[in-house]
């Protein structure tokens, strides 16, 4: 099947073996985008943006892609600290991280020139909302790439990065997720802040060759 270019604009549900979803080879978005790649702790988030957008692996700050896109990758924030705070459990500097990626994702939307791509697990209703308003704000469009995968394979992901989520927390993570991924299918018109969501899989992924934004 030859590919062909996506332009979300509602709910886009690529997972399985669908002959559409086998066929979307880019999607394309508009200059002026906040993109969100969401997805729970391992689902391969940081992977995603570094196939996409070739973020360097130990970037300590926003990176430009080839294409003019700021993508804003917690994993930056992560990077940064670790040179003065690798000391202390993570546990206990994690919430400085997160603060510091909001901070980024914060003024990269309101100063960026062009697309902004936001690494976000979604699973906190706050930081949707958080999102949503400073992307408003700064007058783009939000649009959403949901990364759904089996919380097996999510913590396989977070064993090969070396990392260990909290079993609770990753149980809360899970659960919640699907909660957002029920109310997308419910919801195909993708209504309220967001202007389309993809909903995909790894092997949807893996067929898909870039995703792009244009004026």
């Amino acid at each position: 099947m030859r590919a062909f270019a996506l332009a979300p604009h509602q709910l886009h549900d690529l997972r399985g073996s669908a002959e559409t979803a086998a066929g979307v080879g880019e999607l394309r978005y508009p200059a002026r985008t906040a993109l969100v790649v969401a997805g729970i702790p391992g689902a391969g988030k940081s992977t995603a943006l570094h196939t996409f957008f070739g973020t360097p692996a130990e970037a300590d700050a926003p990176a430009r892609s080839a294409q003019g896109a700021l993508v804003v990758d917690s994993q930056q924030s992560r990077v940064r600290l670790r040179r003065t705070l690798d000391w202390l459990p993570y546990p206990l500097w994690r919430p400085i991280m997160h603060v510091r990626h909001y901070a980024a994702v914060r003024a990269a939307l309101r100063g960026a020139a062009g697309p902004v791509v936001i690494h976000d697990c979604a699973t906190y209703r706050w930081s949707r909302r958080m999102i949503a308003r400073w992307t408003a704000a700064a007058g783009r469009e939000l649009h959403v790439v949901m990364l759904d995968v089996a919380p097996e394979v999510a913590r396989a992901g977070q064993r090969a990065r070396g990392r260990r989520i909290n079993p609770v927390t990753f149980a809360l993570h899970c659960r919640r997720w699907r909660g957002l991924v029920a109310d997308a299918v419910r919801d195909t018109a993708a209504p309220g802040p967001t202007a389309s969501t993809v909903l995909t899989d790894r092997a949807a992924l893996n067929r898909l060759q870039r995703i792009t934004f244009e004026d």
